[in-house]
């Protein structure tokens, strides 16, 4: 809700409180404020002028030499180049002195020989938004057509000098989606009156009811229509304080008959609208649920096929309005419209949704009926908007209101104990403070005792039980005022529980790792949603879940793997020439058992890789990363938190190279798998050689245990010996590894691999592994013998079982 300072102060007195005072007082009271802007421009140079002659400019085709008279007794000659600068306008003049939005400051300048002393205006150069300017200035300067004072300050004019309070109001608080209810608000803030418009109708002879006659069908979607029909009308722009009242609101102004219309709805906050009565082509009108398969064409030019969940607003016999939604095109007021029917209804909160929410039309009118209107001043905004309409338009009003329904509510009683709000407040307010507080707040109200029973007004609709009367009191006592003291007796220090440390220790080391966290939507497009998903995960068949209304279609489906959002992200990266790219999430994974019921989520680690891994040119080193870079990483990560060995086997996975693919399995089960996008995936992300992989980290941390062991550093010397054998190519590394650990017990202490090498003097179908094995004793330093025996055996056993030949 967009506040203008200067329409509040019709109804409240604000002299002496600053703006940002007020939004601050409001924002305590429970209306939070989003922002305060402006004024736009608010300079005394700028004025209003009246150009006494204007001629073409000597030297120039396209320029006017123009004698303005500012208010200073001589005249200010000014060069203007506007197509419709004329002799006899009232103008805006920024004298030279002023300075413009965008820090343009008005100086007395030379233009083609002849001097300026200022600058005729248009709106955009004073800060007005483009959608705001009428067509017939948009190519020019602003011309005045009310009356007006030359000299006179032109910002107050243009409304350029107000204040703009934006506030984001709860769903509960449609109240204040009015400027009078903004008022009630403030006034009750600091306990001033408030003046509120007294409708004054200039009712002609004649009635309405010769032209129109109205009937509902469904009371319960439609409790009231009224309708007044308006005669002579003529149809033109609205008095400039009218169009700067919209604009300061937010909207465009379109004509007087639709401003006036749109005004009603932001001080009352009562939508109405506005029907060309010829065009009606009726003299009664009928709302009721529409018929299946019937279409009207709204006003945004779009056809409309209705349901019998809709209401409408016909002449009898064709929809002319989606009722509290959008009207039709076919009755529009226009330029030549003279007699208008004006609705002022109460329709259901929950039809208004259902038509707003089938056809995506949401209005300034579809928000305030969804929310709930007073609809004890439906009757009220409709004499406000005809006195309008009277005075700027001309129009004749015909007779009293026709109407149907009826607009009769029972106030809705709350009773409570002063004590009461005293207990859950946690204060000591006085009976007598209450009482002050309910008066500000304008609700009726009896006390007995210490007992109050207020009866809330029918604007305030959010007022039902006796926690709201506590919210009230205590927003207008001031929360800011609320004691506040620290629990007595034992208290627990927090910490963080088992599961949430082991969550930042994997995430300290994969950042210590150099990978760098990354953040991505959980909600993905339905092409990604079944791609790079965990093999565990795959076997199962989950299917991704798909979102009933899709806000759009990038993000329609629930992930089952954050690889494919990651991908993009260093596709995003990478074509912004960040070439080095490692990135990592932490994230859920939603698992859907059988359809229509609550996806359970699992928490996985995944990561995605490319470019350089280390980079040092001034020790001409570059190595890119490779598969054993992020397996490497993968190992660091488990040797920390795990006691268990997780293996890695070989896989052939989709979308993945096959040869450079391993899933992970923790007591033979998959958790996993990491590996490098099939080259085909590469070139369809415009990658070079990229690295993923995809964590089970939940199957993870649930084997993690808590026992922590610490081994005394030894003081005895290691021995190290290098063993290297041939193999067949298709052993793996870590069979043989394993193995020699086994066999070169109980000294041995560590095996790594070194060195692979399958080149152009190895045997067809042979590799050479070399390993270093590292020995050690922590009460003794080990002999030679000791050594040499562990070797012998180890080397025995590789030869035995897997025919491997030592080298020499």
């Amino acid at each position: 809700m967009l506040v203008s300072r200067k329409w509040l102060e019709q109804y409240v007195d604000l002299d002496g409180i600053h703006t940002n005072d007020l939004a601050e007082d409001m924002t305590k009271s429970g209306l939070e404020v989003e922002e305060v802007r402006g004024p736009i421009l608010n300079d005394d140079k700028i004025v209003v002028g009246y150009v006494k002659e204007c001629v073409q400019h000597p030297n120039a085709d396209k320029l006017n030499l123009c004698q303005v008279d500012v208010g200073e007794g001589e005249l200010a000659q000014i060069v203007c180049g506007a197509p419709n600068v004329a002799e006899g306008q009232h103008v805006i003049v920024a004298k030279p002195g002023a300075r413009l939005p965008g820090g343009l400051k008005i100086k007395k300048a030379k233009l083609r020989g002849e001097a300026s002393e200022g600058m005729i205006c248009s709106l955009q150069e004073l800060g007005y938004d483009e959608k705001n300017v009428p067509e017939e200035y948009k190519d020019g300067i602003y011309v005045i057509h009310q009356e007006v004072t030359v000299g006179e300050p032109a910002c107050p004019l243009l409304n350029l000098d107000d204040e703009i309070i934006e506030i984001e109001l709860t769903a509960n608080r449609s109240d204040c989606l009015s400027m009078i209810g903004v008022a009630y608000e403030v006034a009750a803030i600091y306990e001033k009156e408030i003046k509120l418009p007294e409708p004054d109708v200039l009712i002609a002879q004649e009635p309405s009811s010769d032209y129109i006659s109205v009937k509902i069908q469904d009371q319960e979607a439609n409790p009231y229509y009224g309708a007044w029909v308006i005669k002579d009308l003529k149809v033109q722009s609205s008095p400039q304080w009218l169009q700067n009242r919209l604009i300061s609101a937010g909207i465009r102004p379109i004509n007087n008959v639709v401003d006036v219309t749109n005004y009603v709805l932001i001080e009352y906050g009562q939508p109405l609208h506005a029907f060309d009565y010829d065009r009606f082509d009726s003299k009664e009108v009928v709302t009721r649920m529409a018929h299946e398969g019937e279409t009207i064409k709204t006003l945004d030019g779009e056809e409309r096929v209705l349901t019998p969940q809709h209401l409408v607003i016909t002449n009898g016999k064709e929809a002319h309005a989606i009722a509290g939604v959008m009207g039709g095109e076919e009755s529009e007021v226009q330029n030549d419209t003279t007699t208008i029917l004006l609705e002022a209804a109460y329709f259901n909160p929950g039809v208004v949704r259902q038509g707003s929410k089938d056809h995506g039309l949401r209005s300034e009118a579809s928000a305030r009926f969804e929310k709930g209107i007073d609809i004890t001043r439906v009757k009220e905004a409709a004499a406000r908007a005809a006195e309008l309409l009277v005075g700027i338009a001309g129009g004749k009003v015909l007779g009293e209101m026709v109407e149907a329904g009826s607009t009769e509510w029972t106030p809705t009683s709350v009773t409570f104990n002063a004590r009461e709000i005293n207990q859950k407040i946690g204060t000591e307010i006085t009976v007598d403070e209450m009482k002050n507080i309910i008066e500000r707040l304008r609700f009726d109200y009896e006390l007995n005792g210490e007992t109050f029973t207020v009866k809330a007004p029918a604007r305030r609709q959010d007022i039902a039980i006796k926690e709201d009367m506590v919210e009230e009191i205590a927003r207008m006592y001031g929360y800011d005022r609320i004691p506040y003291t620290l629990p007595v007796g034992v208290m627990n220090q927090g910490g963080l529980t088992k599961r949430q440390k082991l969550h930042r220790e994997v995430n300290h080391y994969l950042q210590k790792a150099g990978l760098n966290e990354s953040l991505t939507y959980s909600l993905t497009k339905q092409e990604w949603s079944n791609q790079f998903v965990s093999p565990e995960i795959k076997e199962q068949n989950y299917e991704p879940v798909g979102l009933a209304l899709p806000m759009t279609d990038l993000h329609s489906h629930l992930r089952l793997s954050a690889i494919p959002e990651l991908l993009s992200s260093v596709q995003h990266n990478v074509a912004r020439n960040q070439y080095n790219v490692a990135l990592y999430e932490i994230g859920s994974i939603y698992l859907q058992e059988q359809k229509d019921e609550q996806p359970s989520e699992n928490v996985r680690v995944a990561a995605a890789v490319t470019g350089l891994w280390e980079n040092h040119p001034w020790q001409g080193e570059k190595k890119p990363v490779d598969f054993f870079t992020v397996k490497g990483i993968l190992e660091g990560l488990f040797d920390h938190l795990l006691d268990e060995e997780v293996v890695f086997e070989k896989a052939d996975l989709d979308r993945l190279h096959p040869g450079r693919t391993a899933v992970m399995k923790l007591k033979n089960d998959v958790i996993g798998y990491v590996g490098q996008l099939h080259p085909l995936v590469q070139k369809e992300y415009d990658l070079q050689e990229t690295y993923v992989f995809d964590l089970n980290l939940d199957q993870v941390l649930d084997a993690v245990t808590n026992n922590e062991s610490y081994r005394m550093i030894s003081k005895y010397p290691a021995t190290a010996q290098d063993l290297a054998f041939v193999v067949d190519r298709d052993l793996p590394a870590k069979q043989l590894e394993k193995a020699i650990l086994e066999q070169g017990q109980p000294h041995l202490e560590s095996v790594r691999v070194f060195d692979v090498y399958q080149g152009e003097h190895m045997e067809e179908g042979k590799k050479s592994i070399a390993f270093n094995l590292l020995f050690q004793n922590d009460e003794r330093t080990l002999k030679d013998e000791e050594i040499e025996e562990a070797r012998h055996t180890i080397v025995k056993h590789l030869e035995k079982e897997y025919s491997a030949v030592l080298r020499g």
